[in-house]
């Protein structure tokens, strides 16, 4: 589809040439640290966070993104090893107003739908197969239900998820996040409301858990 060629494009384009331009370059990891600027930037306006026990990281992903799909196991793997000082969040990716926003928010609404029955953890790898790979719409309830009761979830209770308000309002406050946060490619992530990474900052996909253990370690730091 055009639309989705064009959008994919840009962020595409983005990762390329910030990996081009980036210091840090993929497959030839230097030994200096992470810097402000280049592999990392701050957030103009830094944004509150909801642990305070914990440092906080929150990605921006979309299904249909190459990229946030080659991240999902490197970004799951170094979750787990901060499990005890790093809470990650995840937010599916609204690019208000371009071309995709609709199916973005379809995508979303599906992902939300499995957070409130609690089966991220076993599926998410799965959509993102089913979305970018095999190409499967799961923009829409139909589809999006078939596909779970396919990978055994009740149908009843995935469409009372889906259609909850809890839900729809999740997806309006992913797209006003997606904004606030100053995302401009995916996959993003922010680290503690205040830092932000990307592929095309830190050097590629594989090179953003080193930047993102820089980025808490910082923090913690500060925090002492």
């Amino acid at each position: 589809m055009k639309s989705k060629s064009l959008l994919r494009s840009t962020v595409l384009f983005a990762v390329a040439v910030g990996i081009a331009a980036s210091p840090v370059q993929a497959g030839a990891m230097t030994h200096q640290p992470p810097s402000e600027g280049a592999q990392y930037v701050r957030l103009d306006h830094p944004q509150p966070v909801r642990e305070s026990s914990r440092t906080e990281a929150v990605e921006f992903f979309w299904y249909d993104c190459g990229h946030s799909q080659a991240l999902e196991q490197p970004l799951q793997a170094w979750a787990e090893k901060h499990r005890d000082d790093v809470a990650l969040r995840r937010v599916p990716a609204i690019w208000p107003g371009s071309p995709e926003e609709k199916v973005q928010r379809g995508h979303a609404r599906m992902y939300y739908a499995l957070e409130r029955l609690g089966l991220v953890e076993r599926l998410q790898t799965s959509v993102f197969r089913a979305v970018h790979d095999d190409g499967v719409d799961l923009a829409g309830e139909a589809s999006a239900t078939d596909w779970a009761v396919r990978h055994g979830v009740d149908a009843q209770l995935f469409a009372q998820a889906y259609r909850s308000a809890e839900v729809g309002r999740s997806v309006d406050d992913a797209a006003a996040a997606f904004v606030r946060y100053g995302v401009n490619e995916l996959p993003t992530v922010i680290v503690q409301g205040e830092y932000r990474t990307s592929p095309s900052k830190a050097g590629g996909v594989e090179a953003m858990p080193e930047v993102l253990d820089y980025l808490v370690q910082q923090e913690q730091l500060k925090t002492g």
